[in-house]
């Protein structure tokens, strides 16, 4: 068997990510684990929060999502406040989805309310009191945001 048909095991060309390279982003990613480690072991207050304001409307809803977007929203009494299509409601559902998955893994029941409150600031926010999870609205961007700022309304 000649060296020319002979099968190569070894890779010859330098390497494409340089060693050193490698190292720095090693380095970079434990002192950032050491550094959230350190500021969660001492307790330090949460820095990055929304700003606190008085509330100025809340509303008990009820949320049912589906993979496909549509969405059904219903109010405390279980009156239906709004209906998605698959291409209206991908917001409204992807949050829902996100609670049923909070809500499974905290074990509790996945179809309980939600409360969604605005403040007077402006800014927009929906709370599941069964887990305590919590989600600014306006992170997600103003279309989304408005998405459920209508069914304060409605």
């Amino acid at each position: 068997m000649s060296s020319r048909t002979a099968p190569r095991y070894r890779h010859e060309e330098p390497d494409l990510v340089p060693v050193a390279l490698v190292r720095a982003m090693s380095a970079l990613v434990a002192v950032v684990l050491a550094l959230t480690a350190f500021w969660v072991w001492t307790g330090r207050p949460l820095e990055a929060t929304p700003p606190e304001s008085p509330v100025a409307e809340e509303r008990i809803l009820y949320l049912k999502g589906e993979l496909s977007g549509a969405a059904q929203v219903r109010d405390a009494e279980g009156a239906l406040v709004a209906e998605y299509g698959p291409d209206e409601g991908g917001f409204i559902a992807g949050v829902y989805r996100v609670l049923e998955r909070e809500r499974i893994n905290a074990r509790v029941a996945t179809d309980g309310p939600v409360r969604l409150v605005a403040y007077e600031n402006g800014r927009l926010a929906i709370f599941d009191p069964s887990t305590d999870w919590r989600a600014d609205l306006m992170g997600f961007g103003a279309d989304n945001a408005a998405a459920f700022a209508t069914l304060l309304r409605d």
